[in-house]
């Protein structure tokens, strides 16, 4: 495998200290819960970033057109920095990405010269308009139809695209679409400007949360199309390009899953060194550290580790990365919804009220495990796929990770991990054979197994060469190995037992191979390592 290009570091660190100054200049927290009130769109600021002096969304453009050239370890990395700042303005920022995405991975040489340097030069607001009202995840259900439009010699020279898109962001303000329509040979993407007759955006949604970002439906009438602007100039290639960008796209949700739940876990920290209660300070309360703190700060950092592994892996040559951006998905922002729930209990009373932001990142944060292909598609998608690599295998995908985490120390948690995984591999495999893979509910369970032992292969590994340079100590990040092997040896065991024993017909034969995992073992010392973390955290 090659390595692509690295953006040079010293630019990487000054496109951090740009986002670090806008914060500060352009968003403190009154702005913030302003632009949340009023939910509407700041045009203002989006063009301040977009413009010559910031030009931020150069991050996600290749260096041929005009772009910063970053490749996915550092987009992840800003990513997550850009959502630590505002949710609402960062997925405004991802979805120009997303809407360049068709025309990146599937133009024509004369389409990515035109348009994506444009982009770059210009800092054109795009939009990426598939989801439709009855097609939401599920994007082989279009029903946008694009129509050939044919000249006098009977050559296609257009088309005319009819439907209705739903949810789509920056709708409203793009100057600049993708949108997806069915052809005579299937769902391919167009690229049509701004204004264009027949493309008509509806009202603003009033949302929950991410309320500055803005989402609106589009109608189509009749909106004609020149044959230049089909993406890649060929029909039917929608779904195969869509296809090609999930691994990408799904990861870069999960690391505002990521940087979501660590602004509400750092805010959290903060809080407990300052409230005091009946004499002490919430830090030293375990109640506190130990069910509001830990339990977060571990799944955040599994979280990191696995989309830095997936990052580095997109970097390369590697393809066919679509369910690994779905496991990135799924945890990081189910982890990020959970820290960020409990950012507001974290608070008390206070916690509920608009002025300590947790109250806005909980509402900002609601919508990742639900845009870009809900937590039910992805567990759908893992589960689905994952089982076949496991039996085209015949049980060797999960045994040669497991191999590898055994031949970890044991102060990784590798190797208590690696019990698990191959007790996981012998249910798998027989739960297909007796056709319980045909219950989606099964399905989900597994689904969750897999997860876990694969987030926590990548902070075994994390953990096994860590010496620092991030926020955590080599110690933080090996008692946290240790912890989550021990969720993910638990959720093993539980979800096995639910399959095994829960299900007809049941599979007594596999009791021994549960035995194996040896669950109460695998606990021990989990306190020692709970109180560490939390020592480290408040300190």
């Amino acid at each position: 495998m090659t390595q692509a290009t690295k953006m040079d570091p010293d630019v990487l660190s000054m496109v951090f200290d740009t986002i670090d100054k806008l914060e500060r200049e352009k968003l403190p927290l009154e702005r913030k819960l302003e632009m949340d009130r009023a939910g509407e769109f700041p045009s203002e600021l989006i063009r301040f970033m977009l413009g010559p002096d910031i030009a931020l969304h150069l991050i996600f453009i290749p260096a041929a057109y005009g772009g910063l050239g970053a490749g996915a370890t550092e987009i992840a990395r800003v990513s997550e920095r850009m959502a630590k700042m505002d949710l609402a303005i960062a997925t405004s920022f991802l979805a120009i990405c997303l809407g360049m995405d068709p025309i990146r991975v599937g133009g024509t040489d004369a389409q990515k010269e035109k348009y994506i340097t444009r982009i770059a030069e210009e800092g054109l607001i795009v939009a990426y308009g598939v989801t439709e009202p009855e097609a939401g995840s599920n994007v082989q259900s279009l029903k946008t139809r694009a129509d050939r439009v044919l000249d006098d010699q009977g050559r296609v020279k257009g088309y005319r695209l009819n439907g209705q898109k739903q949810f789509i962001t920056n709708g409203g303000v793009a100057q600049l679409y993708t949108i997806l329509a069915d052809t005579p040979e299937g769902p391919s993407f167009f690229i049509v400007e701004a204004g264009a007759e027949g493309l008509v955006p509806g009202k603003h949604e009033d949302k929950h949360g991410i309320r500055a970002s803005d989402t609106c439906a589009l109608t189509l009438e009749d909106l004609y199309v020149p044959v230049e602007d089909l993406v890649g100039g060929m029909e039917g290639q929608g779904l195969k390009q869509a296809n090609q960008v999930f691994g990408y796209t799904r990861l870069m949700v999960a690391t505002f899953g990521l940087g979501g739940g660590m602004a509400s876990l750092e805010r959290a920290v903060r809080y407990s060194k300052e409230r005091v209660q009946f004499g002490t300070t919430l830090a030293s309360k375990q109640g506190y550290t130990h069910r509001l703190l830990v339990p977060h700060a571990v799944q955040l950092e599994a979280a990191r580790a696995y989309i830095e592994e997936v990052a580095r892996r997109l970097d390369t040559d590697e393809e066919d990365l679509q369910v690994e951006g779905s496991i990135a998905k799924y945890f990081a922002t189910e982890a990020g919804d959970a820290m960020a729930n409990d950012g507001i209990q974290a608070f008390g009373g206070y916690g509920y009220m608009r002025e300590y932001e947790v109250e806005k990142i909980k509402r900002d944060v609601k919508i990742l495990p639900i845009y870009e292909g809900t937590s039910e598609i992805q567990r759908n998608i893992i589960s689905m796929f994952r089982l076949r690599s496991t039996v085209r295998s015949k049980g060797g995908f999960y045994r040669d990770m497991a191999g590898r985490l055994s031949g970890l120390s044991q102060e990784t948690g590798g190797p208590m991990l690696a019990r698990a995984m191959d007790a996981m591999n012998e249910v798998i495999l027989s739960a297909r054979k007796e056709k319980l893979t045909k219950s989606q509910h099964v399905m989900f369970l597994l689904a969750d197994m897999m997860v876990w032992t694969e987030i926590g292969n990548a902070l075994c590994h994390k953990a096994a060469v860590y010496e620092g340079g991030q926020t955590r100590t080599p110690s933080f990040m090996k008692a946290a190995a240790r912890i989550f092997a021990r969720e993910a040896v638990e959720k093993v065991y539980i979800n096995s037992l639910r399959i095994t024993q829960g299900c007809e017909p049941k599979m007594d034969g596999m009791a021994g191979t549960l035995e194996s995992i040896h669950l109460a073992t695998a606990l021990w010392g989990n306190l020692e390592d709970m109180d560490a973390l939390a020592a480290e955290l408040v300190a």
